[in-house]
């Protein structure tokens, strides 16, 4: 059923779920059209799990329970169905009650719910999810508690109900158990949604990367093409598991020495993953085969989807629909493929030939083919290897959110790189980095600023800036390039991370370390005078000197540098071995090596001697980092650089990286403040919103806005207006002397550089005068709309704000007043909820901090006191989705105290699903 065919069907509860096992199901609203699935559905219940939903043998439906259970009004009375392949698997419904059970309407506020799943379908979470949907669809609709009774020995819906972290009641009360959940979210049920979600999809992308059978559908006979080149990589990679090959029109059994079939329908047995290369036009079929079949998941070769144009999105997005109706994942379409070096799989559905990447401790996620190919290469000639690989191409389902799901308990993995063209949700990719930057380093590098083809996400009014800086808060490191991004990599695979800034140089080039200690300057570090070997040193003189710096308390990491030998008594494997041997005896901090025209070194630095031990993980938080690592160093290799620019930067990303580490090792706090009223703004926006339309935007006025901020604590200095001189006059009386005369004017709004302000009026002449030299020079009282108001004690002008977007959330920002700051982009911005670290953080984090902490000899401004207010006003957009901007301009931050000198507040009707609603995967 559409919108079009009933309009009161909520299309918007439609959404697709990743269940335990890693599979998908669809959950959407039973309809009067389903009646023939219920009964089908019901039929394929045992009659024990019927026993525990009627509490009576019930062998069959009625007519009247399948008309009643298939008619709802979306409002008192509402059923949803979780489904696969267009059939039921799982049901749950409300009804909303009185005090007395009985059935009510609103402004009752509690409904009675109850479950049935499919037993070949029960343990895959099925009743979770449902619970999480069926929740949010009755906070939506006024109901605020749910009331179940289940049977004793019905342990299973017991547990359902009890592992969802809402706050709940339990009695026993004729012979079953009366359970009451109050339905608004806290703490512990967010914490347990977003637990399932991670194991959920972390499974889901573990089926693709570690399948127990692949098929190759599409393999031409005549060895040549996309689905040729990818059976035989799979097939010389040494892949442990079964591998088919499908041409609909093959004769004989074998294809590139592989088992061969018409259909993969015609497998006699199970296939895990299907990896697909035929054209656009006849995927459509091949992908309903593979559903049939039971296939986990696929990854799609084929082009000519978002990438080619709208016609091209539009089967993408019907291609996405029947994917997940089966249950199935999808990495493509216009994937480049996956690889996975564990040595029990040994997956290579790539296009990359063999041999491919040896087994490392680096992750790889791109959306381009190109840039994997560029990457993996870069790698494989520079001696790593990797855990596994990504290139998810127009990445219409899987994305880089689902890969750091799983890399974030993948013990084989120690480092995520993700090259990024687009990030599709903002705010749940900083929300999975900075949990997984926590454990392990996450480096990425994003492509342009703008969308292409093939990548739909949600609209973002961010600039880039801000979304580097929202990246940079979550604990990731952004590079600019894909070199970067190996350099990065490298260091942080191999190596221990820096305990600080302090950089030890030393090596056989004056000229050199130079350029070295240039380049740590350049980047924030804190070099040490180099240390110039001389280019007589030999191998043993570098052993001595790194031994010497690695020993010593002074530095934090050490660069060496090294240039050919005149002689050809040194060769490049002395000087690695020599290396290698210092840092095998003092192994706590990161080496780097920056080298000129020694090929050879290079390779030698990067041949690991001995085994690469597995490092130990923990899904526990992330203890408090120790100076010698916070990780364990995958190997013995060394990072080596043709340029001291880029090693340094490798380096400087690390001491960044753990400093983050140490900081958010102790998580902050969002502060209670016992003077907000949560309950009375909810009342005044549920007002101010009462005869606004949907998707309309109200911009409060100075008098509702004040008000609205008051009571979270925000105090904006009242204005009067002062239409004419003697009005001016009037007000300055009621505010009393001094004064401020400023215009109101939209094009003169904060615009003090324009002439717009008059301060300090101590009297009534002053005030006149200045009345008549503001409206000479800028136009009549009615343009500029001038006001007085109460002059606060002198301090420093900041602007504090907040505002919604549509991917990233709620979003703070602070910086100071003026169009310096302007021009410069000198301003910081930190996700909602800001905790106390962050709002220490963000004030401290502009260019011209300084100036709030006695810049050349100025007074210290009271910084708690602002902090207060960012967190106040934090609270307030977090409790409030119907807030949607706010601007408080300009904040003067004195000596003692803040006063805000104006405030604008824009608000909205919420969007029916916010960022604490049921999980979804994202809809394109």
């Amino acid at each position: 059923m559409t919108i079009e065919s009933d309009p009161s069907y909520p299309a918007h509860w439609e959404a697709d779920v990743v269940l335990r096992d890693g599979g998908t199901a669809r959950i959407r609203p039973i309809t009067t059209e389903d009646a023939g699935r219920l009964v089908s559905f019901y039929e394929q219940v045992s009659d024990e799990s019927k026993y525990y939903r009627f509490f009576a043998p019930y062998p069959r439906l009625s007519d009247r329970d399948v008309h009643r259970f298939t008619h709802h009004d979306y409002v008192d009375r509402v059923g949803l169905a979780a489904t696969i392949g267009g059939e039921f698997i799982g049901t749950v419904r409300y009804d909303r009650i009185d005090a007395d059970g009985r059935p009510a309407s609103g402004p009752a506020d509690e409904a009675e719910v109850a479950f049935l799943v499919q037993d070949a379908h029960q343990g895959r979470g099925v009743a979770s999810a449902l619970l999480e949907h069926i929740g949010a669809v009755a906070r939506e609709r006024g109901i605020r508690r749910f009331a179940a009774e289940v049977l004793p020995a019905n342990t299973k819906m017991i547990k359902v109900f009890t592992d969802a972290g809402y706050q709940q009641k339990r009695s026993f009360e004729d012979g079953s158990v009366r359970l009451t959940l109050d339905l608004e979210p806290t703490a512990e049920s967010l914490a347990v949604q977003r637990a399932r979600e991670q194991r959920a999809e972390a499974r889901s992308v573990q089926r693709l990367l570690a399948p127990g059978s692949v098929a190759v559908v599409g393999v031409s006979r005549s060895g040549a093409g996309v689905g040729a080149a990818a059976l035989r990589n799979l097939r010389d990679s040494g892949f442990h598991g079964h591998l088919y090959a499908v041409n609909e029109a093959v004769t004989r059994d074998l294809l590139d020495g592989v088992r061969a079939y018409r259909a993969i329908g015609a497998i006699g047995a199970p296939v895990d993953l299907a990896v697909i290369a035929v054209p656009a036009d006849r995927l459509p079929d091949a992908v309903a085969a593979c559903g049939e079949h039971g296939v986990q998941g696929l990854v799609v070769l084929s082009a000519g989807y978002g990438e080619s144009g709208p016609a091209g999105l539009a089967r993408q997005r019907e291609l996405v629909r029947q994917v997940r109706s089966y249950g199935m994942r999808l990495i493509g379409p216009n994937a480049y493929g996956v690889i996975n070096t564990a040595p029990e799989v040994e997956l290579n559905a790539s296009l990359t030939p063999a041999p491919m990447p040896t087994r490392g401790r680096i992750g790889l996620f791109t959306q381009s083919g190109a840039i994997g190919i560029a990457l993996l290469s870069a790698l494989v000639r520079r001696g790593e290897g990797l855990s596994s690989f990504v290139s998810a191409g127009n990445r219409a389902d899987v994305s880089g959110n689902d890969i750091l799901q799983y890399w974030y308990d993948d013990e084989a993995t120690d480092v995520a790189l993700l090259y990024l063209e687009t990030l599709g949700n903002p705010r749940k990719f900083t929300r999975l980095a900075r949990r997984t930057a926590a454990v392990k380093p996450v480096v990425v590098a994003k492509g342009g600023r703008h969308s292409p083809a093939g990548h739909v996400v949600p609209d973002t009014r961010l600039p880039e800036a801000t979304v580097s800086a929202l990246l940079r808060q979550a604990g990731v490191i952004r590079v600019d390039t894909v070199t970067e991004l190996v350099d990065v990599g490298l260091l942080l695979a191999t190596q221990p991370l820096p305990a600080g800034p302090r950089i030890a140089i030393l090596g056989n080039s004056e000229s050199l370390g130079i350029l070295t200690y240039d380049a740590c300057l350049a980047q924030g570090l804190r070099p040490l005078p180099p240390l110039d070997l001389t280019t007589a040193a030999a191998p043993a003189d570098f052993r001595t000197a790194l031994t010497d710096a690695l020993r010593s308390e002074d530095s934090d990491a050490v660069v060496v540098t090294a240039i050919p030998w005149v002689s050809e008594d040194a060769p490049a494997d002395d000087l690695a071995g020599a290396l290698r041997d210092a840092v095998a005896e003092y192994p706590g901090k990161p080496v780097a090596v920056v080298h000129v025209e020694l090929a050879e070194l290079v390779e030698a630095l990067s041949a690991v001697r001995g085994p690469r031990p597995a490092p130990s993980r923990t899904t526990e938080p992330a203890p408090a980092p120790t100076p010698a690592r916070l990780y364990t160093a995958a190997g013995d290799s060394i990072p080596s650089y043709p340029a001291a620019e880029r090693a340094v930067k490798a380096v400087a990303e690390a001491v960044r990286y753990g400093q983050w580490r140490r900081a958010t090792a102790e998580a902050g706090q969002v502060p209670e403040y016992e003077d907000i009223d949560e309950a009375g703004a909810a009342d005044r926006l549920a007002g101010l919103l009462a005869d606004v339309d949907a998707g309309a935007v109200l911009t409060l006025t100075d008098w509702d806005a004040r008000e609205l901020l008051a009571r979270y604590g925000i105090r904006v200095l009242p204005t009067l207006p002062a239409p004419s001189a003697d009005a001016a006059v009037r007000a300055a009386a009621v505010l009393g002397y001094p004064v401020a005369l400023k215009t109101t004017a939209p094009h003169l709004r904060h615009r003090a550089d324009l002439g717009g302000v008059r301060l300090d009026l101590t009297n009534e002449a002053e005030l006149r005068r200045s009345y008549e030299e503001l409206t000479d020079a800028l136009g009549k009282p009615a343009e500029l709309q001038p006001v007085v108001q109460a002059m606060v004690p002198r301090g420093v002008d900041t602007v504090v704000r907040s505002v919604i977007d549509p991917a990233a959330g709620a979003v703070l920002s602070f910086g100071l007043a003026g169009v310096a700051s302007e021009l410069l982009g000198d301003t910081a911005h930190r996700l909602v909820p800001a905790t106390d670290r962050d709002a220490a953080g963000l004030i401290r984090s502009i260019r011209t901090a300084p100036l709030l902490f006695g810049w050349r000899g100025s007074d210290p401004v009271d910084t708690p006191a602002l902090e207060e207010l960012l967190l106040r006003l934090s609270r307030l957009v977090d409790d409030h989705p119907e807030v949607i901007g706010v601007s408080l301009e300009p904040v003067v931050v004195a000596a003692e105290g803040v006063s805000v000198l104006s405030a604008t507040v824009r608000v909205a009707h919420p969007p029916a699903r916010g960022d604490l609603g049921p999980r979804t995967l994202p809809s394109y």
